[in-house]
C-alpha cells in the first residue's frame, strides 16, 4: 500500500476544499456577511497546510493499486466531512458538533438531508458552502484529481474505479485524466447553463447558484426551508425537473450525445435509460392516478416530486407524505433504486435492477431448456458471469445495510415510518423522508445515536456498499 501517494492526494483534496472555502469567502464579501474572516481565514489556512504536507510526503504518485484507491476514497469523503463540518461550528448555526457533522456529511455525500430551520434568515455565505459541498461531492471531488493530475499514470483508474457509481464503468475517453476533464467539462457546463435557465425563470443571481449546484449534484439543499415550494412559478419547476433528470442521467450517453451532434438517439439505444423512462412513467401515472383526486393536488407537484425522488435529489414542493400510502410505498422504493449509473444520482442504480431482472428472467428460462446456452446481456454487450454473481452480492448487502440502520434506529425511540424512509433517504442519498423526516420536518429532532448512524449509511451509500465494507476484510489489509 502506497502510503505515501494516498498521504499526498488527500492533501491535494483538501487544497481544493480550502480554495471552495476562498470562494464562499468572497461570496460573503459580497453579501456583507460577518462570515468573510472565518471562510477567508480557514481556507487559507487549509491550502497553506494541505500544501506543505504534498511537499513534505514526497512526489506525486504514479501508480496506485487498487486497495489504494478504495482506502484513499473512502478516507477522502470522511475527512473532507469532518473540514467541512467546522465552518458550521464557528458560525453557530449548529449547535452541536454532531449536527454540524450531520449537515457536512449531507452535503458531502449530496444526501441534502439537513437538521437546519429558519434558512431564509440564515447566512447567505453559510447557504453557499452547503451547495458548493454537494456541487463538489457531486460528480466526486476524487475524480476531479484525476482530471487534474495526469501524471497520476495507471492510478488514475484506481481512483475512477472506486469513484464513479455503477457496476458498468465505460472510459469516456482513451486517458483516464482526459475522462475525467470530460465527466467535468459537462458538470460544469450543464451548471452553467441551470443556473441561467433558473435566473432567467425568475430567481435572483443567488438562488439561481445555489439551486443550480444542489440540482446538478442532485443534492436538494435549498436556501428556503419550503425548498422549491417557495417558488410558484411553473418555468422553474419544469426546469428543474428538466437539469434533474440530465444529472440522473449516465453522463457518458451526455458525453456521446455532444460528440454526435447533441442527437438524442443515442440516449434511446442504452438499455438502461430506456428502462429508466420506463420506470419514471410508470410511477408518475400510478402516483397520479391514485394523488390526483386528492384536494390540492396537481400534476405539476406530482411530476416534479416523482422525478426528485427518483434522481434521489429531494427537492419538494409539497407534503408528498400526506398522500396515500401506496403513493408512500413506490416512493420508497424508488428512493433505494435510484437512477442510472455514472450519474450523480444515489441508490441502487436502475442498471443493477434490470440486470437482477434479467438475470432472473436467465434463470426460468434454464428450467424450461436445462441444457441452453443463454448469456446475459446488456445493450451489445455480454456481460460476465462474475459480475452476475457480484450483482447479487450487492443487493443483499445493500438491503442488508438498510435493515440494520432501520433497526438501530428504531430502537433509538424514533417510530417505525420515520426509522425506514430517514434509513432509505441516508442509504441511497435522497435526503427528505416520511414521517418526522418529511418534506414538512428535518432531522433535527432525532436521537444523536440515530443521526451517526445516518451519517455512516450516507457515506456508505455515497460510497456504493462495497467501497466502503472491503476495508473490513483482513486480507485487505494484508500484504
Amino acid at each position: 500500500m502506497h502510503v505515501r501517494g494516498i498521504i499526498w492526494i488527500l492533501a491535494l483534496l483538501c487544497m481544493i476544499y480550502g480554495l471552495g472555502m476562498l470562494v464562499t469567502a468572497c461570496v460573503a464579501l459580497a453579501s456583507a456577511s460577518h462570515s468573510v474572516v472565518m471562510f477567508g481565514g480557514y481556507g487559507a489556512v487549509l491550502v497553506l497546510l494541505a500544501g506543505a504536507v504534498s511537499l513534505f510526503s514526497g512526489p506525486a504518485p504514479k501508480h496506485l493499486t487498487h486497495r489504494d484507491g478504495f482506502l484513499m476514497v473512502s478516507l477522502a469523503w470522511l475527512l473532507l466531512s469532518l473540514l467541512g463540518a467546522v465552518p458550521f461550528v464557528i458560525s453557530g448555526v449548529s449547535h452541536t458538533f454532531g449536527d454540524a457533522m450531520f449537515e457536512s456529511v449531507s452535503g458531502l455525500t449530496t444526501t441534502g438531508a439537513t437538521v437546519l430551520t429558519g434558512l431564509d434568515a440564515t447566512d447567505p455565505a453559510i447557504l453557499f458552502w452547503r451547495s458548493m459541498q454537494q456541487w463538489l461531492g457531486g460528480i466526486g471531488i476524487v475524480v476531479l484529481v484525476v482530471a487534474v493530475i495526469p501524471f497520476l499514470g495507471a492510478g488514475g483508474m484506481q481512483l475512477l474505479k472506486a469513484e464513479v457509481p455503477g457496476p458498468v464503468k465505460d472510459k469516456l475517453t482513451s486517458r483516464v485524466s482526459q475522462t475525467a476533464k470530460a465527466l467535468w467539462g459537462i458538470y460544469v457546463g450543464l451548471t452553467l447553463a441551470c443556473t441561467l435557465a433558473y435566473w432567467w425563470a425568475g430567481m435572483s443571481v443567488f438562488d439561481a447558484v445555489n439551486h443550480a449546484m444542489s440540482t446538478l449534484s442532485t443534492g436538494g439543499f435549498s436556501t428556503h426551508d419550503a425548498s422549491f415550494g417557495y417558488y410558484r412559478l411553473p418555468a422553474l419547476h419544469i426546469i428543474a425537473i428538466v437539469f434533474m433528470l440530465a444529472a440522473s442521467v449516465n453522463f457518458s450517453l451526455h458525453f456521446a450525445a455532444a460528440h454526435r451532434g447533441f442527437s438524442l438517439r443515442h440516449y434511446f439505444l442504452d438499455d438502461e435509460f430506456k428502462f429508466y423512462i420506463l420506470v419514471l412513467s410508470v410511477l408518475i401515472l400510478l402516483i397520479a392516478w391514485v394523488a390526483l383526486p386528492l384536494p390540492g393536488s396537481s400534476w405539476d407537484e406530482v411530476v416534479f416530486s416523482a422525478v426528485s425522488v427518483i434522481t434521489t435529489t429531494g427537492f419538494t414542493v409539497g407534503d408528498y407524505s400526506l398522500w396515500p400510502s401506496g403513493c408512500i410505498l413506490l416512493l420508497l422504493l424508488m428512493m433505494l433504486t435510484g437512477a442510472c449509473a455514472g450519474s450523480t444520482s444515489g441508490g441502487m442504480k436502475l442498471i443493477r435492477v434490470l440486470l437482477l431482472f434479467r438475470h432472473v428472467r436467465r434463470e426460468l428460462h434454464r428450467l424450461i431448456h436445462p441444457h441452453g446456452v443463454m448469456q446475459l446481456r446488456i445493450g451489445d454487450h455480454t456481460v460476465p458471469q462474475g459480475l452476475a454473481e457480484s450483482l447479487w452480492g450487492f443487493a443483499v448487502l445493500y438491503f442488508f445495510s438498510f435493515f440494520i440502520v432501520a433497526v438501530v434506529v428504531a430502537l433509538s425511540g424514533v417510530d417505525i415510518l420515520t426509522s425506514l424512509s430517514a434509513s432509505a433517504a441516508c442509504l441511497s442519498n435522497t435526503g427528505p423522508g416520511f414521517g418526522d423526516v418529511g418534506p414538512a420536518g428535518n432531522y433535527a429532532a432525532l436521537p444523536d445515536v440515530s443521526k451517526w448512524v445516518l451519517m455512516l449509511a450516507m457515506v456508505v451509500g455515497r460510497l456504493e456498499i462495497y467501497t466502503f465494507f472491503v476495508l473490513f476484510i483482513p486480507e485487505f489489509w494484508r500484504k
